[in-house]
């Protein structure tokens, strides 16, 4: 399938993948700082931004998307390029890692680390974000306007969302609203842990401190789960880091990619 993708810069390649609801954009704070010494490659996920969605009757679950994701790095001629996701493209980097399709894997916040009653926080908080984005872009920006109220709509996502534009945030909703493999994702992720192990592959892990959406447990089992990870803070930041600290994010994605 024809996956949408934004290509930049020159040297080793770093394949970005976005979470839930997000469009390659989110990694727009950080790809000119890690271009000056990656080839970077950030990909619309199938049914996310402007990539269409997996072919009828084929379900959202790990298998599916990491063929995919398997069929574009041939298609690129990248041998075993380096990886990084956030949230759900956290979980999708390291499962295409274990699978042997990475050079190293770097995650941001990443799925698969949740218990059910925490899977089900994150669904109702997600639902509730992709409501709001309903109300008419006119309103959205009229709300938006000030900091506060940016806080208070776009904050259980990222972790200083004063810091972005407005312009960035209703577009970010846009997406996020006419997203078609959204519910299709969640469904599927009731039945979805990361079990990999990973040892073969140089791994990072790196977690928002603001993070709402998956919290600081989660962040706390995935060390468990990968004790020989490198895990970084991500201090003051939420659940997509990128654009609440650029310089920190870009440092992570650099260091988790160098070997």
């Amino acid at each position: 399938m024809d996956i949408v993708f934004e290509r930049r810069g020159d040297g080793p390649p770093l394949l970005l993948m976005h979470g839930i609801g997000h469009r390659w954009q989110a990694w727009e704070p950080v790809i000119d700082r890690l271009a000056k010494e990656r080839d970077v490659i950030a990909v619309d996920l199938p049914g996310f931004g402007a990539s269409p969605p997996l072919p009828p009757g084929t379900p959202y679950t790990l298998d599916s998307v990491v063929n995919v994701l398997r069929e574009f790095i041939d298609r690129l001629g990248l041998d075993r390029p380096h990886v990084a996701g956030n949230s759900l493209g956290g979980l999708f980097a390291l499962e295409a890692a274990d699978r042997g399709l990475a050079r190293s894997v770097t995650a941001l916040s990443p799925a698969g680390f949740y218990t059910p009653l925490e899977l089900r926080y994150a669904g109702l908080v997600l639902r509730a974000s992709r409501f709001g984005a309903g109300l008419p872009a006119s309103t959205m920006r009229r709300l938006a306007n000030t900091p506060r109220m940016r806080r208070l709509m776009f904050g259980m996502i990222y972790g200083r969302p004063e810091l972005i534009g407005v312009d960035t945030l209703l577009a970010d909703a846009a997406a996020l609203r006419g997203a078609v493999g959204f519910e299709p994702t969640l469904r599927a992720g009731r039945r979805t842990t990361f079990r990999g192990r990973l040892r073969d592959v140089p791994v990072t892990i790196a977690w928002g401190t603001r993070d709402r959406l998956l919290r600081a447990s989660q962040a706390v089992r995935a060390q468990q789960t990968l004790p020989h990870a490198r895990f970084v803070w991500l201090r003051g930041c939420g659940h997509v880091p990128m654009g609440d600290d650029p310089e920190l994010v870009a440092r992570v994605l650099l260091d988790g990619s160098s070997g």
